[in-house]
């Protein structure tokens, strides 16, 4: 794909980060079918080009992360039920095949159909603005999709209270932090160099070692504690096939940084 003909997000691949810019800041990010489809090109384009080591997703505007789906415009429901399927699947990496890491860097909304990136991504850093909430219970629907991933990530009552109360109450990002949905909060204006400065130091590290790692990790999670054991050694023959580190350890700088 050509990412320079993008036209929902803004995408550019540089020293091995390739940088996602939601770029709908006029309908607060919202999803509609391009993106839905573009979103499903570039978790490919990711997959197939080995020079992408790690992914960094951000957004345009002030107002919000993302909204979810787009109300005005929809997204495309097949009237076949045995036809329908998850929109948030286009959204997704790791449903669309795409082990290699994600950070994602939020601020301001974070709502709904958002959760669909949050729910896989790797490592979460938010602003001191951003407010997570799920207004579907609000307005009479169903709220099932992006809860159901949010609940294999931060504890359950969390994700109810999100649930049940909707539009009345938002997620702080202190609370965020406190929960763990989030790992660092910082100043608006500090968000992308951070995300930066994380995608930098993983993509530094070797790209098969990292993206086996997450795979691992990812899917040790559909099983039980004594099935994932089991079957962990197998990621690390296929990483290592020679059973050795990819670097000398000597070779390795030491260097130390302050988790903020």
């Amino acid at each position: 794909m050509d990412l320079s003909e993008l036209t929902t997000v803004i995408a550019e691949l540089k020293d091995h980060v390739l940088t996602i810019t939601l770029n709908r800041p006029d309908r607060m990010n919202s999803f509609n079918d391009t993106m839905l489809f573009e979103f499903r090109s570039l978790w490919r384009y990711a997959d197939d080009h080995d020079d992408v080591h790690v992914i960094v997703l951000r957004a345009n505007g002030d107002r919000a992360f993302s909204t979810g789906v787009d109300v005005q415009e929809g997204i495309y429901l097949s009237d076949n039920p045995f036809s329908k399927k998850d929109p948030g699947v286009d959204l997704s990496p790791k449903q669309n095949g795409c082990w290699k890491p994600l950070v994602c860097a939020v601020h301001g909304m974070v709502a709904g159909g958002a959760l669909y990136w949050l729910n896989e991504a790797d490592i979460i850093i938010s602003s001191d603005d951003a407010q997570f909430f799920d207004p579907h219970v609000s307005y009479g629907m169903v709220a099932a999709l992006e809860p159901i991933g949010l609940a294999h990530r931060i504890p359950i009552g969390e994700v109810l209270r999100m649930v049940l109360v909707g539009l009345d109450e938002r997620m702080s990002a202190k609370r965020a932090l406190e929960i763990g949905f989030v790992s660092e909060v910082l100043p608006r204006e500090e968000l992308w160099d951070r995300a930066q400065v994380l995608a930098e130091r993983i993509a530094a590290k070797p790209a098969a070692a990292v993206q086996g790692s997450i795979r691992a990790i990812w899917e040790s999670r559909d099983t039980g504690r004594s099935h994932a054991l089991a079957t962990g050694m197998a990621y690390t023959t296929i990483g290592n096939p020679i059973g050795r580190e990819q670097i000398v350890r000597a070779d390795v700088p030491t260097r130390k940084y302050e988790i903020r």
